[in-house]
């Protein structure tokens, strides 16, 4: 097929990038060949010569995320390796909230996703891990990492304004039915410097600290 003048070609990389800007404004579900078509002003037959299905689209897209994490250098420390790759994966998915549904729900890993994880299982092999403890604890880093960006964007503020104390104020908790909780809040924002998005990097602390300790108890 000819280009026409004054037209990008049409290929597999452009209508990846078409199809997460697609995701970005409507989520994963409006992700369709005909929308990516539109995105791209051409027919959504013209896809088909470079993605078969919208499967194997999504399927891309998920690649395209794993791109996307850093995979930490390899002579990192395996702590180091983990919670970079945590901030990365984090940062990405805040950027791509519909990617929390995707990394981990197609059925064929592709070979991104299958080096990104080969690379981190060699890291924590090659620091005394057994294969158990090192499963493990990449799944509940993970775990962590998709926890916390989808509760933070499902939060009835912005963190990134420091809408924290104001949303607090708007709930206007009674010290007398919930004492615990008004002396909690009241702690928390004493300093004026409170952000729930500083409890990601408190948190992976605390859990690499749990991981170190059972990989010593080994």
């Amino acid at each position: 097929m000819v280009a026409m003048p004054g037209k990008e070609r049409l290929s597999k990389e452009r209508i990846i990038d078409a199809a997460a800007r697609v995701a970005d404004r409507g989520g994963i579900n409006a992700v369709t060949m005909r929308q990516v078509g539109s995105e791209l002003g051409v027919e959504a037959m013209s896809l088909y010569h470079h993605v078969s299905n919208k499967d194997a689209l999504l399927n891309e897209l998920s690649e395209w995320l794993f791109r996307k994490i850093q995979i930490p250098n390899v002579d990192a420390r395996w702590r180091d390796a983990l919670s970079e790759r945590a901030h990365s994966a984090s940062e990405v998915l805040r950027a791509h909230p519909w990617g929390l549904g995707m990394l981990e729900s197609r059925p064929q890993p592709g070979q991104s996703q299958l080096r990104h994880y080969d690379s981190m299982m060699g890291r924590l092999s090659e620091a005394g891990f057994s294969a158990t403890l090192a499963t493990t604890a990449f799944a509940t880093v993970d775990a962590f990492v998709f926890g916390f960006v989808l509760t933070e964007s499902t939060l009835p503020f912005d963190p990134a304004t420091g809408a924290e104390q104001e949303y607090a104020d708007e709930v206007g908790l009674d010290e007398s039915e919930f004492p615990h909780l008004a002396r909690t809040l009241g702690d928390l924002f004493s300093s004026g410097h409170y952000s729930f998005g500083d409890e990601f990097s408190a948190g992976l602390t605390i859990l690499l600290d749990g991981i170190e300790r059972r990989l010593l108890g080994e």
